[in-house]
């Protein structure tokens, strides 16, 4: 079940706990990917919040979002970039991008599989992919205050599993959003003590978000076809590894030598 999109602007620019958790998961997405200068960018669901710091130096930057969401201009007061498509068919070439990243797209989709394929297909050879997705154990999965608390939340053995399933190779993984996900002020204003505390004991505390890291693996050909073994052009050793001769056989064969001594007498 996708969110209304006016819903998600809504809660990521028009409300001071949407612009926290925007912040938050922005700036661990800094951290995983610094910059993509040169390179194409694609956002899947409502990952526009995210994106903006790579629109200036990026090849190109793209926010697809599905039709059962629906669609918004982005960025604001700049050349639109945003897309409007369906979810499991987006209107990219095989191997576009070089960076994925996927915000509200897979927890709510009702076709998971068919849609891990399509972000498969758009990735170039070793692109890499960030899945971001409601944590089954935070308390943001649990709050329908939140665009994170509808769908199917994951723990992290779960999105790696499905994953890994779509050829896919997890690599890292990150929690964030351990302030909880209550407006009032209090909270308001000790989220960044939260955070860090969260990021210090994240082996007690659970984070509300779960980012997972992957990489598009590219098996090996196979098929049909012989296989042929060039010829090593280093001949230096080549001596070494040849059979040395049967002396009693070479023996043998040998024609027997003249008797000098009895070939004198005759002389004479």
């Amino acid at each position: 079940m996708h969110l209304d999109v006016q819903d998600l602007r809504n809660f990521y620019y028009r409300s001071t706990l949407g612009r926290a958790a925007q912040a938050s998961i922005r700036g661990r997405l800094l951290d995983f990917w610094p910059e993509a200068k040169g390179q194409t960018v694609l956002g899947y669901g409502f990952a526009a919040p995210l994106l903006r710091p790579y629109l200036p130096e990026a090849r190109r930057v793209m926010a697809l979002m599905p039709a059962p969401q629906g669609v918004m201009p982005w960025p604001a007061a700049m050349p639109n970039v945003s897309v409007l498509c369906e979810e499991t068919l987006w209107p990219i070439e095989t191997g576009l991008a070089d960076k994925l990243v996927l915000m509200h797209g897979l927890e709510t989709s009702d076709s998971p599989t068919e849609l891990l394929e399509e972000c498969f297909r758009v990735l170039g050879p070793g692109g890499k992919a960030m899945f971001i997705v409601p944590h089954r154990s935070g308390l943001w999965s649990r709050s329908d205050r939140t665009p994170f608390g509808y769908g199917r939340p994951y723990s992290q053995g779960q999105l790696e599993a499905q994953l890994k399933r779509h050829a896919f190779l997890p690599e890292r993984h990150q929690h964030t959003l351990y302030q909880p996900p209550s407006s009032k002020r209090f909270w308001r204003k000790t989220a960044n003590f939260w955070e860090k505390l969260g990021g210090q004991l994240s082996f007690v505390l659970s984070g509300g978000v779960l980012m997972v890291e992957a990489t598009k693996r590219v098996q090996a050909p196979s098929g049909p076809g012989e296989r042929v073994r060039a010829k090593s052009g280093l001949r230096v050793l080549e001596g070494l590894a040849a059979p040395k001769p049967d002396t009693a056989r070479a023996r043998h064969l040998e024609p027997p030598k003249p008797d000098t001594a009895r070939a004198r007498h005759l002389e004479r």
